[in-house]
């Protein structure tokens, strides 16, 4: 990368962030033609300031633009750069299982050490700590690959459903911070291994992520089709017990298909799926963290307020916001969950044209989990939009936020 010009960098990012030169220049304020001269390095980019933006526009470090190796970040609120980008990819590009087939593993972890480093990265994950959890997932992938392929017998099963939530940790961290293609990578993995740990409900949970990374894709259709299929497959009575894990997982490839047939505009299937899960909810009696899904009434009345923002009816997740989540029972929840739902309400108010009130919400999710707000490229483009439609300077507060996130008017 280093050595191409900046006009083919610039294409390469725009192509990594799915956008037609059309859109990117729309968002620059030029020409479609004149993106494509810059590209082709018919037209140099000369001005420094324009760099800035172009990097501000694509989610990217200027240096990156410029040719210069981008700085190691070390505070837990930067999100990820792109040398910890090429190192969980050598890590999810190894292949350590098919490598033991042949020959076994020496030495594995010892899987009271995995257990414990795994429950960590969880929780680092579940209080919004993207940073520190980035640079620790390459080590924790190598070392959860060792011990799946270093194990025979019981202690394999166990070792492979290990590995099966670090690929589902991976995966839901990249998808939030923007690298959807790993993120899918890693969940179609845990799926994989979900299978040799012999757990459906890992298996379950598994369709989430990949179903997730297949709507910020832009493939919203396949994943509803995925998370219904597998929720029917799994769904309580017949032959399947009534489990709390069960009705957890259950619920969540509901609300999940909820999310995808907003995504694409079915209301219907919407409702339908929601309805689902809430008796889901309602067997299991309250909320509830079963295989790390933070599943329950709060967190299904959560998924009913983004399912009305990605349908674009911002007034209504409003309304949920306000009517139908109590608020002891969302302090309880794990900071992730909590910041994820301001920034969707925050979409809320932006779509009903208040300002004031989305860039509210933006100040409490970043004093719950500043990584939830500063890191995800959704979360910069409701800032962008807050700061554009302000009349005048904006507030302090959202004026420093926005400069730590590093959006511009």
């Amino acid at each position: 990368m280093d050595e191409l010009p900046i006009g083919r960098r610039v294409a390469y990012w725009r192509g990594r962030r799915k956008m037609s030169q059309q859109v990117f220049a729309d968002r620059l304020g030029k020409s479609k033609s004149w993106v494509d001269k810059v590209e082709r390095g018919v037209r140099r980019l000369d001005k420094f300031s324009v760099v800035y933006e172009i990097a501000d526009i694509l989610q990217v470090d200027v240096q990156l633009l410029l040719g210069k190796d981008p700085e190691r970040r070390t505070d837990a609120l930067n999100c990820i750069d792109q040398v910890e980008v090429q190192e969980i990819r050598a890590a999810l590009e190894r292949y350590d299982s098919m490598s033991a087939y042949f020959d076994a593993a020496p030495y594995p972890p010892p899987l009271t050490d995995m257990r414990k480093a795994v429950n960590h990265a969880w929780l680092t994950y579940q209080y919004g700590r993207y940073g520190m959890l980035t640079r620790a997932l390459p080590k924790l992938l190598r070392d959860a690959q060792a011990a799946d392929a270093g194990y025979r017998g019981d202690q394999a099963r166990e070792a492979a459903h290990l590995l099966g939530q670090v690929y589902q940790i991976a995966s839901s961290v990249l998808r939030k911070l923007g690298e959807c293609d790993l993120a899918w990578l890693a969940a179609d993995r845990s799926m994989a291994v979900a299978q040799r740990a012999d757990d459906p409900l890992l298996a379950g949970i598994a369709t989430t992520r990949v179903c997730n990374a297949l709507v910020a894709m832009g493939r919203a259709r396949p994943a509803l089709e995925l998370n219904v299929t597998i929720a029917n497959r799994l769904a309580p009575g017949g032959g399947n017990d009534a489990s709390p894990a069960r009705l957890s997982v259950y619920g969540m490839l509901l609300l999940q298909g909820a999310m995808a047939a907003a995504r694409i505009g079915d209301s219907a299937t919407v409702d339908d799926l929601i309805n689902g899960a809430q008796e889901a909810a309602i067997l299991l009696g309250g909320d509830q963290n079963h295989y790390w899904t933070s599943f329950g009434p709060t967190n299904l009345e959560l998924h009913r307020a983004a399912a009305a923002v990605e349908l674009g009816d911002g007034g209504r997740a409003v309304e949920v916001h306000q009517q139908c989540i109590q608020e002891p029972s969302f302090n309880a929840l794990l900071p992730e969950r909590r910041a994820h739902h301001l920034l969707d309400i925050a979409r809320g108010f932006a779509q009903i044209g208040d300002v004031a009130n989305a860039g509210e919400m933006l100040l409490r999710g970043d004093r719950l989990a500043p990584s939830e707000i500063r890191c995800r490229p959704i979360a910069h483009e409701v800032m962008s939009d807050i700061l554009r439609r302000t009349r005048g300077a904006p507030p302090s507060p959202i004026a420093e936020l926005a400069e730590h996130m590093g959006v511009g008017v």
